[in-house]
């Protein structure tokens, strides 16, 4: 991710999901609860400290775009997966995340799983309920960009071509989830 996230989308509040105290085959999850930030508003402030943390993007870019989210101004989600209050997991929904395909999307951004909970399935519960929640929305398909070959692919996404980083020749990963 880079400076200066675009934020823009359609209207119309579905509620997203919740996934409370289950267990999945990657690990153990009991315990976590798999929100959208217009369920826990009040943690805006510091889902958006906690992603500028983990990309560096600037934190100003994160609040502009969850402020939106959280006005209605667009139905670009941001998820994060709490232990207890602990942000552990996140992810969030952009126009493009920073490639040369602006007709591939929204893009999935920002996907993080602290250290000591990797392994566990959170990632994927993550995108889960993006996928869900968007396809709710009328919103499908969705896309990301990433070098993790084999990651993604674990959890419905499929490789769609190569895209170029803006304002580089560096070429990365571009994938689909239909």
């Amino acid at each position: 991710m880079k400076d200066g996230m675009a934020c823009c989308g359609r209207n119309g509040e579905k509620p997203g999901g919740r996934l409370n105290g289950s267990r999945d085959a990657a690990g153990d999850l009991r315990g976590c609860d798999f929100v959208t930030l217009r369920q826990r508003p009040e943690l805006a402030g510091r889902a958006a400290a906690w992603f500028h943390e983990k990309w560096g993007v600037p934190e100003a870019a994160y609040r502009e775009c969850i402020s939106a989210y959280l006005d209605g101004a667009t139905e670009y989600g941001w998820y994060l997966c709490l232990d207890g209050e602990r942000i552990v997991g996140g992810l969030g929904i952009i126009d493009n995340d920073f490639h040369d395909r602006p007709d591939l999307s929204p893009n999935v951004c920002a996907v993080y799983t602290e250290a000591d909970c990797r392994g566990r399935g959170v990632a994927g519960r993550l995108l889960g309920l993006a996928v869900e929640d968007m396809r709710a929305k009328g919103v499908s398909p969705l896309y990301l960009v990433s070098d993790h070959v084999g990651f993604y692919e674990r959890y419905g996404w499929e490789f769609m071509c190569l895209a170029h980083e803006d304002g580089s020749e560096r070429e990365t990963r571009l994938y689909v989830h239909r």
